[in-house]
């Protein structure tokens, strides 16, 4: 039985093998590997990111490189394609997050744009690529998952799809919990909030349980509101004690360390200066031109961590991502913007940037009428165009004495929604530092250009976050398997 043999190998002392599914880049794998498992394939759609995964940990071995569709893709093809063997025997764990464009509110208004229907988000073909996760299970017959997903995941207009899925997986002979964990709490410098669901085959006689926070940060109300409007489906379950599967998060408490800052995770990057100084140039940024670091990071700092990670050490020559858009117009806004602020207020700073021009011009003796074309260019010069009133987040920069704000995909296509907290440098962040953000280690590389590392990026799992959570299911699979295969061979 594939069971009994997958006992055996880990009763021996090999490490589990994972499985990524929706891999992106890697951030689940790269935990993973960092709490002691193999990392044996990976599924991926996007080009790019596949390209990063292999690079990463299949290096030489283009078959581990190429994009996969895993719509298109049966089990048994994948095991074949890249020599896994047997697929009942092939990984002992799987681990993946369907694409959560499907289930966040933030994609809910596109899809219906699109689409042009009020609940199009509910019929969008992604909100059903859990269904193909489990179609894995059941060919690869796993003797644990792990599940991530945005916190919508639970509340999908109206349904809680993390407990389908575990619903499903129950029927299936695994024992399943799943919660919302906030990445700030787990040595990341960033405030991610995500649901995790986590399971084990009934006979490892595991308990799910989730690790234990290592840092602490009073989070901004629209974290908490996020989580609240997430569990609201579960609220009448709790309230008459029915059967679920959700599991409250452990929580932090105020003695712990205090939650790894954006400076502290940035300060020791070189500083960039092209865009004050007039040398950025337009084009694709390509990782061909090493920099070198401010200085050594101090010991037992997060900055030490990125650069010292085992197997994935900073090169010697210094980081060649660390490259930033080109934002002519924005960079003296940037500037003058208050950490925190947002776009209303670089809207309003930027329309006060414009008027003082406007009087220089006319002190000068020149003669500007109000909606000339030469007053609407000069305008445009500085003012963005977008309506304060819809876009209230679309820009913000971060402050340096605190975790930066929730990355997303949405970096690749710009980056305004987390601009570098130093006015000095005025710009948004770098390649690197958007890895530093994500905890990415500086020895990490990114296949492509700029933007599809950018999006490579906020797609992905923090790596610190995935180690933690991964280290949890590694006690127990072992302590599991152990047990389980003196039991079997005592009778």
């Amino acid at each position: 039985m594939s069971f009994d043999y997958k006992l055996a190998r880990l009763a021996a002392g090999a490490p589990p093998r994972v499985l990524d599914l929706f891999a992106g880049c890697g951030g689940l794998s790269l935990g993973f590997k960092s709490a002691g498992f193999e990392i044996a394939a990976a599924v991926e759609y996007d080009p790019d990111a596949a390209a990063s995964h292999g690079l990463n940990f299949h290096p030489g071995q283009p078959n581990h490189s190429a994009a996969i569709d895993i719509t298109r893709t049966e089990p048994r093809t994948l095991a074949d394609d890249l020599q896994l063997g047997s697929v009942e025997r092939a990984v002992d764990v799987i681990v993946g997050g369907p694409p959560c464009q499907a289930y966040a509110r933030v994609g809910r208004s596109k899809l219906r744009e699109i689409q042009d229907h009020p609940e199009a988000y509910l019929h969008d073909p992604r909100a059903n690529l859990f269904k193909r996760y489990l179609d894995y299970v059941d060919a690869f017959q796993p003797l644990a998952l792990l599940m991530e997903n945005v916190p919508d995941v639970l509340n999908q207009g109206g349904r809680n799809i993390a407990e389908e899925v575990a619903d499903a997986l129950d029927s299936k002979g695994y024992v399943v919990g799943y919660t919302l964990l906030n990445a700030a709490f787990y040595g990341v410098p960033q405030m991610r909030e995500r649901m995790f669901l986590v399971a084990y085959r009934r006979e490892l006689g595991a308990t799910v349980k989730f690790p234990e926070p290592s840092h602490w940060i009073d989070l901004p109300q629209g974290y908490l509101s996020t989580r609240q409007v997430a569990l609201q489906s579960l609220s009448g379950r709790l309230a008459n004690g029915e059967r679920h599967f959700y599991v409250p998060p452990p929580l932090p408490h105020r003695e712990l360390a205090s939650a790894v800052t954006a400076s502290e995770a940035l300060s020791d990057l070189p500083v960039i200066m092209a865009l004050r100084d007039g040398t950025l140039k337009r084009g694709a940024r390509r990782f061909d031109v090493p920099v070198q670091y401010l200085s050594p990071p101090a010991v037992g700092t997060y900055a030490e961590q990125m650069r010292a990670w085992s197997g994935y050490a900073a090169p010697a020559e210094g980081v060649s991502d660390h490259v930033i858009r080109y934002l002519p117009r924005d960079w003296k806004l940037f500037a003058r913007m208050k950490p925190g602020d947002q776009y209303p207020e670089a809207h309003s700073e930027a329309v006060r940037m414009f008027e003082e021009e406007l009087q220089r011009r006319r002190s000068d003796g020149r003669s500007i009428r109000a909606g000339s074309r030469e007053y609407e260019e000069l305008r445009a010069s500085f003012v963005p165009p977008y309506d304060p009133g819809k876009f209230p987040n679309k820009w913000r920069k971060m402050e340096a004495d605190r975790p930066a704000r929730t990355l997303m995909a949405h970096l690749g296509k710009d980056s305004y929604s987390h601009i570098h907290y130093d006015s000095i440098q005025a710009r948004t962040i770098s390649v690197r530092e958007a890895a530093r953000l994500q905890s990415f280690p500086d020895g990490f590389r990114f296949s492509g250009t700029m933007n599809p590392a950018f999006r490579q990026i906020g797609n992905a799992v923090p790596p610190l976050m995935a180690k933690r959570l991964a280290e949890k299911m590694l006690e127990s699979i072992r302590v599991g398997a152990s047990s389980t295969r003196g039991t079997r061979q005592a009778a």
